[in-house]
This record gives C-alpha cells, structure tokens and sequence, in this order.
C-alpha cells in the first residue's frame, strides 16, 4: 500500500511538474484556459518545450525537458516518496544533431551514399 502511495505521489509530481512547464511557455490567457488533453509526450508550441517521460525505478520518476529551440535537453529526477525533484543533467544538442553518424553499425550512411552514388 506504501509503494502505490509513493508511485501516485511520484507520478503526481511528474504531471504537475510537466504542466507548469506547458503552461510556462504558452500565453498567459492561453495558460489559464483548461488543457485540451496532456499527452506524456507533448510539445506545447512551435517553439516551446517538449516533455518526455523516462523509465524509473523504485525510487524516483524520470523526466526529460527537451527546448528545440535552444537545442539543449535536461534530465530531471522525482523522488516517490518526498516529491523532492532533483536535476541530473543538462546538455546542449547542438552539436550532436550535427553529426551524420555516430557509433552506428554498417552499412554507415556514407557507406550507402557511396554504393548509390554513380561516379
């Protein structure tokens, strides 16, 4: 019965947490008005956040903040039984979307590229 109460807590934190920031990013009068139906993963505008549930364990709920505009991605901890929401780190994707490949198995994009490409 503990463990169902610290899980509704967790995950209660979580979709609180998740709708301030939907509602942070959106014009006041918009923020106000009732949602039109959360999804876990929800982009709240064309520029604003994208929030995405992460698996957990036990413990802690996790979290994932992700602005698109900014290229930049966080990860946040919430813990079931205190609601205590702790981040866990921070990165900027700017970089890495720049990459074509990245620890990928062959045949690597420009393997393919060079077996389509007539020369």
């Amino acid at each position: 019965m503990r463990k169902l109460v610290r899980w509704v807590l967790g995950l209660g934190a979580v979709m609180g947490l998740a709708m301030v920031l939907v509602g942070a990013t959106r014009p006041l009068d918009e923020a106000q008005a009732a949602p039109q139906g959360f999804r876990p993963a929800s982009v709240t505008e064309e520029k604003g956040l994208i929030v995405v549930p992460l698996s957990g364990d036990d413990t802690a709920e996790m979290l994932s903040v992700i602005d698109p505009a900014a290229r930049v991605m966080s990860v946040y901890r919430i813990d079931r039984t205190t609601g205590k929401i702790t981040l866990c780190s921070v990165r900027s994707i700017e970089w890495d979307l720049k990459m074509s490949e990245f620890n990928g198995e062959s045949p690597l994009p420009l393997e393919i590229r060079a077996m389509l490409d007539p020369r």
